[in-house]
């Protein structure tokens, strides 16, 4: 058995950290590394690991944890909350925003790359994966998508692009047309840890788990909360609408952030503090089921969120561990303030449309809908989710 200096110093080079939450030892550690063994030596030296970690907090004056150890995503994402009110442009209201907030409109010349890009794409048939924007001229539509990019970080933070003629151009081809220009904003990444990349939503009855898959009201969330690496934007194309309902809604996590400071300076310190999130089983077989994060984290100044009330009661309830009274009241007060009179956006997302949204800044869900009895006039999406950062696998 190694000294336990030598344990920690094996563990900080391999990327494996160690923290007293409370009098219990946790870890995270990449999943080739957390071997058995490794497992075995932790559970004999729990005791003498915590005394460890309890003296290296009281000394450095600051929350127990191995100081040496390399920084591991599941730990470094837990930071001070912001403790400033955050300035208008950024935490908007949905009720200050104009109805054509982050409509963007086709022009002529970018209507007509389209159509010649969607004649070569039939008379050419790729799978979308497989296509990049740089093998194809078009200039207009790629200015209308830095614009688009610009109303993603410098604007509302999310883009409505307004619309691709579906009847003229097919929807198979207007499925590869959205991928390509949703590619110029950032890279397409997993939607699945299958390797799935482009997905449609359309109810897949009762005998889905997952409301995005039913005709059922969503709770406001980000996309894939309960991942390591979450997309930074969100892709919709709208291929159908609902005969009925369906319509889509935008809440501001800055201004939640705004609100939870007036009124819940405390539930908003909580909510920097991690959770147990469920991972939906979207993981190797070898890793955790649950993934432990914090709602809001500072990123360079401003709140990034990962929110999903859901994920984070399955979360716990897979992980056996019972959420905190603190941290159930925390997810109560923020999922109240999100569906306040005034603070979201709403609109009708049109066929054609397409739209996208900043995935850290903004919550989005959509209201329940009555779908039409034809099968080919079902309420029909297709997602796709884009990250520059990490590689293009789910887990980044």
């Amino acid at each position: 058995m190694s000294s336990l200096s030598r344990l920690l110093a094996e563990l900080a080079v391999n990327d494996v950290r160690l923290w007293n939450d409370r009098g219990r030892l946790r870890c995270n550690a990449p999943s080739h590394l957390l071997t058995p063994q490794l497992r075995d030596e932790l559970v004999r030296r729990k005791d003498e690991l915590l005394e460890f970690l309890e003296r290296d907090a009281a000394s450095a004056h600051e929350p127990a944890a191995v100081s040496s150890a390399a920084t591991v995503d599941a730990v470094s994402a837990e930071t001070a909350p912001i403790d400033r009110e955050l300035e208008p442009a950024l935490a908007w209201r949905g009720e200050d925003l104009p109805h054509d907030a982050g409509r963007l409109t086709l022009s002529p010349d970018c209507a007509a790359e389209i159509a010649g890009l969607a004649a070569t794409l039939r008379d050419n048939p790729l799978p979308c994966a497989a296509l990049r924007p740089g093998d194809f001229e078009l200039p207009s539509c790629r200015a209308l998508m830095r614009d688009a990019r610009h109303q993603l970080d410098a604007g509302p933070g999310f883009a409505v692009i307004d619309r691709l003629d579906l009847d003229a151009i097919g929807r198979d081809e207007a499925r590869s047309v959205y991928w390509l220009l949703a590619s110029m904003v950032a890279r397409p990444v997993a939607l699945k840890w299958d390797g799935t990349m482009v997905r449609d939503v359309a109810d897949q009855g009762k005998r889905s788990t997952r409301a995005v898959d039913t005709t059922d009201e969503m709770n406001f969330h980000t996309d894939n909360s309960f991942n390591v690496c979450p997309p930074h934007y969100v892709a919709l194309l709208c291929l159908q609408k609902a005969r009925r309902g369906g319509m889509s809604k935008l809440v501001n996590a800055p201004a939640v952030h705004n609100e939870l400071r007036r009124r819940h300076p405390q539930l908003l310190a909580r909510l920097y503090r991690s959770y147990h999130f469920d991972r939906q089983r979207e993981h190797a077989v070898t890793e955790a089921p649950t993934i432990w994060r914090p709602v809001f984290e500072d990123s360079a100044g401003r709140p990034a969120a990962r929110m999903s009330r859901f994920h984070v009661r399955s979360g716990h309830a897979v992980a056996g561990e019972s959420l905190d009274a603190h941290g159930e009241e925390a997810l109560e007060a923020m999922e109240s303030i999100m569906n306040e009179p005034g603070m979201g956006f709403e609109f009708w997302f049109e066929p054609g449309q397409i739209q996208i949204i900043d995935n850290r800044r903004l919550s989005h869900k959509r209201s329940g809908f009555e779908d039409w009895p034809e099968p080919e006039r079902k309420r029909r999406l297709v997602r796709v989710w884009l990250r520059d950062t990490g590689r293009p696998f789910y887990n980044g």
